[in-house]
């Protein structure tokens, strides 16, 4: 049975029962995706569903997280090459800079923003994640990593500054996505209107510093 899905026979049944569960939540939405659609489309029995995952929620979870995870732990890796390299002052830039690059490349992959997007997209209109899973799984685990890291670069910084700079670098980094996405897919868009991502992210990079920068020397005076 092909339903369209490219089999890999050589796959685990739990890595193939993930494949094909994604592709159809992408497709069909969570209410529109039954258990029996994924074994079947995986070559499995349902029982096979319940072994691996105990439920159809907890399948539509770990689809999530194997995009989340993932693009979390990148985040946190670009942090921690940085402020573990040679130099006892790890510079500012470097920080931001490392951190921005990861952000927006674990994002605008092809393959990952087509499933990611759609999945956020069904997400959207019909609910079932648990509501903490982002919070949890990947804001405060990056934002811990980034506070602390903005600490040691910064020591002079007013503590209390820090949840909101790193908000505001990842607000700047999200919007750069977006509009990505609807300058590259849009129509008519005017040939002056010019978008490199690695500018947008010197940008953010050089822009950012300066107001951390501001903080510091406010706090001095």
């Amino acid at each position: 049975m092909d339903n369209g899905i490219n089999q890999d026979n050589n796959k685990g049944v739990q890595d193939r029962l993930l494949d094909v569960a994604e592709k159809l939540f992408c497709e069909h939405g969570f209410k529109g995706t039954s258990i029996r659609d994924i074994a079947s489309s995986a070559n499995c029995n349902v029982a096979s569903v319940n072994y691996y995952f105990g439920s159809k929620d907890k399948l539509y979870l770990e689809v999530w997280r194997r995009h989340l995870i993932p693009m979390r732990d990148a985040r946190i890796e670009s942090i921690k090459k940085i402020m573990s390299g040679s130099r006892s002052n790890p510079n500012l830039e470097d920080l931001i800079r490392s951190f921005a690059s990861t952000f927006v490349g674990t994002i605008v992959d092809a393959h990952n923003t087509s499933c990611l997007s759609n999945l956020m997209a069904r997400e959207y209109i019909d609910r079932h994640l648990p509501s903490n899973i982002f919070v949890e799984d990947v804001i405060m685990p990056t934002m811990t990593a980034m506070s602390k890291a903005l600490s040691k670069t910064c020591p002079g910084i007013d503590e209390s500054k820090i949840v909101l700079i790193v908000f505001s670098i990842v607000g700047q980094l999200v919007h750069m996505v977006h509009v990505k996405t609807l300058l590259e897919h849009g129509d008519n868009i005017p040939g002056e209107v010019k978008f490199e991502s690695g500018d947008v992210i010197e940008h953010i990079v050089k822009f950012s510093t300066a107001g951390i920068q501001a903080y510091v020397k406010e706090k001095a005076e």
